[in-house]
C-alpha cells in the first residue's frame, strides 16, 4: 500500500521538488529513487524532467558501447543496435528541458550524426518541450534540429557572431514548430526579413530578443500584433532614447505626420537642398509635452524585462499605459542618474500602481566592476544611494527585491515611504549582499523597520542590513509594531555589538520569527568576524526570549465577556383556544328591469334656391388718342379717287367708323 502523501500527485511533486533545490537535493533524490520503489517512479520524472546537458542521455547506452564511461560525451565506439536504445526510450518520455552548451566542450560532434542516422524513432525526445541552445558556429546550430517537433513550445537560441545562413535555419524552424516562447540573443544584426521568418508563430507567448535591430519599428509592429503575447524581453543598452521610441514608430497614426507642425514629421517647413533632420527636436518636445496618443498595444502583456539605462526604460514604459503588467524586471546601469531614476519611480507609480505584483531590479554586468573594486583593501565606503521616497500607490505590490553592488544605501525615509506604498508586501529584499566597512556603518537600525511592522501586516520575509542597535522605550511598549506574519530574516553583514539588547528588540518586533541568517563565511569578502559573532549569539538567545514573550503575553488578562441576559420569569396558564364558528344563510336574488326605447328620426324638408348674382358694371373703354404731328392718313377707295381727307384732327373712332 502507497503511503498516504503519494495518494495526491500534486503534494508528491511540491514535495520532491523541496527536495531538489535543497542542498546536494539531487543526490538525495536519486538515493530515493534508487532505495523506494513507492517514490521510484515520482522521484525519476523530478530527477529527469530538466536536463543542462545531453551527456546524460548519451550515458544511457550500454558501458560497452562507449568510448569512455565516465565521460559519455567523449563518443561511441560503434553504431548503436536496436537493442541499444531500449534504456533511452524509457526514459526520453520524462525530459521536458534539455540545454546544450558548445562551449562546454564535453559532447563530441560525432554523437550528433550517429543520433539522427541510427535513431529508431522520429523523435528522440517526443515529450521535450524547452529546448536552450547556445553554440558559436553554424555546425553546431544545425545539430539542434534532431530535437525539433511539432509539441514542442520553447527554443531559447545564444549563436556567436560567425554565422552567415541564420535565415535558413529560422525558415526551418518555424516551418516544423509552433511555439509559445522564443528567445535570440546574438551579438550580430537579426536578419532584414526576421519577422517574415517568424511569421508563422503566432501563438508565441514568450519573446526575448538581446541583440542589435531588435528596436526597429518592424520588429516593434510584429511583436505588438501578437494576440496572446504575455511575457517581453528587451535589451535597451547602448541605445539612445531615438532608437527607443523607433519601436514604437510602426503602431502610432501616420495622421498629420507628413506636415511640418506635426512633432513626429522630419519635415522642417523650409525648403534648402540641405534639409536638416528635426527628429531628436521634435521627439525632445514629444517626451516634454506627452502629446503622443495611446496605441492600445500590448493590452496582453503581464512579465515585462528590460536591460540598460533608467532613462531609456522610463522612455520604453511611456509607451505602455495600456498594459496591465504584473511582473517588471529592470537590469539597470548602476549608480543611475538621480533624475532619472526619479522619472522612472513616479512613472511606475503613474502607469502601473494598480496591476504591478512583483519588482526586482538588478544591476547590469557592466555595473558589477564597481564591486569588484570595492573588495579591494582601497575600496571606498559606499556611497551610492538609491532613493525610495517616490514611490507611491503600490497597493497590489507583494515582492520587492533590488540587489545593486554601488548603490546599496537607504535610509529610515526609505523604509517608510515603502511601508505606507506597499501595504500588501510579501516579500522585501533591498541589497542583502551590501557591505558597509568600519567606520561607515549602515544608515538603517533595527527599530527603523518599526514601519514595515506596522503597515505591511503580510509581510514574512525580510533580506536587509542595518545596525542593530538597541530599541527607544516607545518601540518596546508599542504592542502595534509587533508582527505576526515575519517568519525568515536575513540580515546579511548587518551590525550588531550587544547581543542582548538586539535579541530582546528582535522579540519584540518579530515574535513569530522561524529563521534569522547571516553571514558566517570567514573568506567572504566583507566579513567582520566581530559582528559574526554577535548575530551567533543573538540566534542562541533568541529562541528563549520568544519563548518568554509568548509565555508573557498569553497571561495578559482578558476582560470575559458579559454574561447572557437573564430569563424572564414564566408562568404556564391553560387558555381555551376553541374557535368559535357560526353559519348564516344569505339570499342573493338578482334584480332585474325590463325597459322599451323607441327610436324614430325626425324628418325635416327645406328648399334652397341657387340663383346666381348679377352685377352691371360700366366701363370707360374710351382709348387715349395721341395727335403725331406730320403723319396724314389717306385711304385710297373706289368711291374717293382723286378726293383728299385731311384725318389729323379725327379721333380714331370716326376713322374705324369710316
Amino acid at each position: 500500500m502507497y503511503p498516504i502523501i503519494l495518494r495526491d500527485p500534486d503534494t508528491t511533486t511540491k514535495l520532491l521538488e523541496a527536495i531538489v533545490e535543497s542542498p546536494n537535493g539531487r543526490r538525495s533524490l536519486s538515493r530515493l529513487a534508487r532505495t523506494c520503489r513507492a517514490f521510484s517512479e515520482p522521484a525519476l520524472n523530478i530527477l529527469w524532467r530538466e536536463l543542462d546537458s545531453i551527456a546524460p542521455v548519451i550515458g544511457l547506452f550500454p558501458g560497452q558501447l562507449l568510448k569512455k564511461s565516465r565521460k559519455p560525451g567523449m563518443g561511441l565506439s560503434r553504431l548503436p543496435r536496436e537493442e541499444d536504445w531500449k534504456a533511452i526510450m524509457k526514459y526520453s518520455e520524462r525530459i521536458q528541458r534539455i540545454s546544450y552548451d558548445e562551449t562546454a566542450n564535453n559532447i563530441a560532434p560525432s554523437i550528433f550524426s550517429i543520433l539522427e542516422e541510427c535513431r529508431p524513432t522520429t523523435y528522440i525526445l517526443p515529450r521535450l518541450q524547452e529546448l536552450t541552445w547556445k553554440v558559436e558556429t553554424a555546425a553546431a546550430l544545425e545539430r539542434c534540429t534532431i530535437f525539433l517537433h511539432p509539441d514542442l513550445h520553447t527554443i531559447n537560441l545564444d549563436i556567436g557572431s560567425k554565422f552567415q545562413k541564420i535565415s535558413d535555419f529560422l525558415t526551418d524552424m518555424s516551418s516544423r514548430t509552433k511555439l509559445k516562447g522564443f528567445s535570440f540573443t546574438s551579438p550580430t544584426y537579426l536578419p532584414d526579413n526576421f519577422t517574415e521568418l517568424l511569421a508563422r508563430q503566432d501563438a508565441l507567448e514568450k519573446i526575448a530578443l538581446v541583440a542589435p535591430g531588435a528596436l526597429s519599428p518592424g520588429v516593434g509592429r510584429w511583436v505588438a500584433s501578437l494576440p496572446h503575447l504575455k511575457h517581453l524581453q528587451l535589451d535597451l543598452s547602448g541605445r539612445s532614447p531615438i532608437a527607443v521610441e523607433g519601436f514604437f514608430d510602426q503602431l502610432r497614426p501616420s495622421s498629420g505626420d507628413s506636415t511640418p507642425s506635426s512633432i513626429g514629421s522630419r519635415d522642417s517647413g523650409v525648403f534648402s537642398g540641405e534639409e536638416l533632420d528635426f527628429t531628436e527636436i521634435r521627439k525632445s518636445a514629444l517626451r516634454l509635452t506627452g502629446d503622443l496618443p495611446s496605441k492600445g498595444s500590448f493590452t496582453t502583456l503581464k512579465k515585462l524585462q528590460l536591460t540598460g539605462e533608467v532613462a531609456n526604460i522610463a522612455v520604453f514604459l511611456k509607451h505602455l499605459d495600456h498594459a496591465a503588467i504584473t511582473c517588471l524586471e529592470l537590469v539597470i546601469e548602476d549608480p543611475p542618474d538621480k533624475a532619472d531614476w526619479q522619472d522612472l519611480s513616479e512613472l511606475i507609480c503613474e502607469h502601473l500602481a494598480e496591476s504591478l505584483q512583483v519588482l526586482r531590479i538588478a544591476a547590469t554586468p557592466s555595473s558589477k566592476f564597481a564591486d569588484l573594486v570595492r573588495s579591494t583593501s582601497r575600496a571606498e565606503p559606499p556611497t551610492g544611494r538609491l532613493s525610495l521616497e517616490r514611490l507611491v500607490g503600490l497597493t497590489s505590490l507583494i515582492r520587492l527585491d533590488i540587489d545593486l553592488p554601488e548603490s546599496v544605501v537607504f535610509t529610515p525615509a526609505d523604509i517608510q515611504s515603502v511601508a505606507e506604498a506597499c501595504p500588501n508586501l510579501e516579500v522585501l529584499r533591498l541589497c542583502p549582499l551590501a557591505r558597509f566597512p568600519p567606520p561607515h556603518s549602515p544608515k538603517i537600525t533595527l527599530e527603523s523597520l518599526s514601519p514595515l511592522m506596522l503597515n505591511c501586516r503580510r509581510l514574512n520575509t525580510l533580506a536587509i542590513v542595518f545596525n542593530a542597535a538597541a530599541g527607544s522605550d516607545k518601540a518596546l511598549t508599542s504592542r502595534e509594531l509587533s508582527s505576526k506574519s515575519m517568519l525568515r530574516l536575513h540580515v546579511g553583514h548587518s551590525w550588531a555589538h550587544d547581543p542582548l539588547q538586539t535579541s530582546i528588540l528582535l522579540s519584540h518586533l518579530m515574535p513569530k520569527l522561524e529563521l534569522l541568517k547571516w553571514f558566517q563565511e570567514k573568506n567572504r569578502v566583507g566579513f567582520i568576524e566581530g559582528h559574526a559573532k554577535t548575530w551567533q549569539a543573538v540566534s542562541e538567545t533568541f529562541p528563549h526570549l520568544q519563548l518568554l514573550r509568548a509565555t508573557e503575553r498569553s497571561f495578559v488578562s482578558i476582560p470575559p465577556p458579559p454574561p447572557p441576559p437573564s430569563k424572564p420569569e414564566t408562568s404556564e396558564k391553560i387558555v381555551d383556544a376553541t374557535v368559535s364558528t357560526t353559519s348564516r344563510g344569505v339570499f342573493a336574488e338578482v334584480q332585474l328591469c325590463d325597459a322599451a326605447i323607441q327610436f324614430s328620426p325626425v324628418l325635416v324638408s327645406q328648399e334652397v334656391e341657387a340663383k346666381p348674382e348679377h352685377v352691371e358694371i360700366s366701363v370707360d373703354a374710351t382709348p387715349q388718342v395721341l395727335a403725331v404731328p406730320g403723319v396724314s392718313a389717306k385711304p385710297s377707295s373706289p368711291d374717293s379717287l382723286g378726293s383728299t381727307t385731311n384725318t389729323d384732327s379725327i379721333p380714331l373712332e370716326t376713322l374705324v367708323l369710316q
